[in-house]
């Protein structure tokens, strides 16, 4: 395989976001696409949240809320897939055209 997986990001409905990214991966294991998509993630963050009564509780929070983000190679076949999942409602970029995310912007989303 010549070509490199890149990050990129797809917009879900909101709530629908760990849905999306397993329903994805099983859609890629399934169809033996490993290789052009490797990874979907939804990046979190544990929060300490403070209730009405005084007590806190740690949760987990998604940091960007109604976003998956997929490794993949970006091909015609790879762009069908991601899309036709159920949830999501398509990738970020001009006029739906994938722009995959820079390194540095990677490394930010940890």
């Amino acid at each position: 395989m010549s070509e490199e997986a890149k990050w990129y990001v797809i917009h879900t409905y909101t709530g629908y976001e760990n849905k999306v990214a397993s329903t994805l991966m099983t859609t890629v294991e399934n169809r033996g696409l490993q290789d052009m998509i490797p990874d979907a993630k939804v990046p979190t963050e544990i929060v300490t949240e403070v209730r009405d009564d005084g007590s806190t509780k740690e949760v987990e929070r998604e940091l960007y809320p109604g976003y998956v983000f997929v490794k993949m190679v970006y091909t015609d076949e790879t762009w069908y897939v991601v899309r036709n999942i159920r949830g999501c409602t398509g990738f970020v970029g001009p006029s739906s055209k994938p722009v995959p995310l820079t390194e540095s912007e990677v490394y930010k989303m940890g």
